[in-house]
């Protein structure tokens, strides 16, 4: 079974009979996608590992079978058995064997003050590698850049105004080095766990079907102007939310236990944020940000700061 672009589009708007929208893929779309498993490098810089959490909770595939059967995960400082040296040793020995070939996926920020003494990944042969000096060095050799959370994608909290680290994203960092690697962003704090292994899905099977250049084709071309897979990133919050029609009538939430009506004024940002939460919902399906309290437009690259204060109505 091959998953096409149009099924894939269908699968992640729930529009595929028998599959629901929050955390459920087709497996045989799993099984078809074990016919290419690449190598994966999980680099973790300035953040809160919040995005590593978020992917662990993906309901099917569960995460065992994507770290088993649908990619090989060489390195992760979070969820991996062995430390140190043997650890990075093993990735950089990984990514010279498979240059060109593998996806390195960048959760948090890059301090760049300092030449990136702010934040130390690991050690070789009494060497230090910053965030910094590793984050060109795998992003140049991939076939592919995922950053996963908005830290990566557009420098997040860590970038926010008053730091002192001189704190930015991943893509900027590519940008001002020169780097011309494909790059995908994933934003979220954290992003939910379908946006993540939705986009590693899609970009696999494209691969498999077209080549590495052809496939990597069919995903730049599924991106918005920020990078955003628009399968995911594709639709308005307040323009799809259920509580619609209470903004057009003016009826408006005063306190946060006041469930019946538009929270606008208690500062919700769905109209500046653009993902499917509305309808994919979050844990499980149980419920979205919404329905507890306000949109804080986490997915947009102006987030935190042009979305402060978050409970005041913009």
């Amino acid at each position: 079974m091959s998953l096409t672009r149009r099924d894939f589009v269908k699968l992640c708007t729930g529009t595929v009979a028998g599959f629901g929208i929050s955390q459920m893929f087709n497996p045989s779309v799993v099984q078809a996608l074990e016919k290419f498993v690449p190598h994966v490098f999980w680099i973790q810089g300035q953040g809160c590992t919040g995005c590593s959490v978020s992917l662990l909770n993906s309901v099917h595939p569960s995460i065992a079978k994507v770290l088993l059967d649908v990619i090989t995960l060489d390195f992760h400082p979070t969820i991996m058995g062995s430390e140190g040296e043997v650890a990075w040793g093993h990735m950089t020995d990984v990514a010279k064997e498979q240059k060109g070939k593998y996806i390195v996926i960048f959760e948090g920020s890059v301090p760049v003050a300092e030449n990136g003494h702010y934040c130390i990944l690991g050690e070789k042969d009494g060497k230090e590698y910053t965030m910094l000096e590793t984050t060109l060095e795998m992003a140049k050799n991939a076939a592919v850049v995922v950053n996963v959370g908005t830290c990566a994608a557009y420098g997040g909290i860590p970038a926010a105004e008053g730091n002192v680290t001189g704190s930015t994203s991943v893509t900027k960092v590519l940008a001002d080095n020169g780097i011309k690697t494909p790059v995908v962003n994933v934003p979220g704090c954290p992003p939910h766990p379908d946006w993540m292994i939705g986009t590693l899905v899609y970009a696999i099977n494209a691969i498999e079907e077209k080549g590495l250049e052809g496939g990597l084709g069919e995903v730049v071309k599924i991106l918005d102007s920020e990078g955003r897979p628009t399968p995911f990133f594709g639709e308005n919050i307040h323009d799809n939310c259920p509580y619609l029609s209470k903004f057009d009538e003016d009826e408006f939430s005063k306190v946060f236990t006041d469930k019946e009506n538009c929270r606008y004024e208690l500062g919700c940002k769905g109209p500046s944020a653009n993902a499917d939460c509305f309808k994919r919902k979050w844990n499980g399906g149980v419920n979205w940000c919404v329905e507890n309290a306000v949109c804080i437009g986490c997915v947009e690259p102006g987030f935190p700061d042009e979305m402060s204060p978050f409970y005041e109505a913009g």
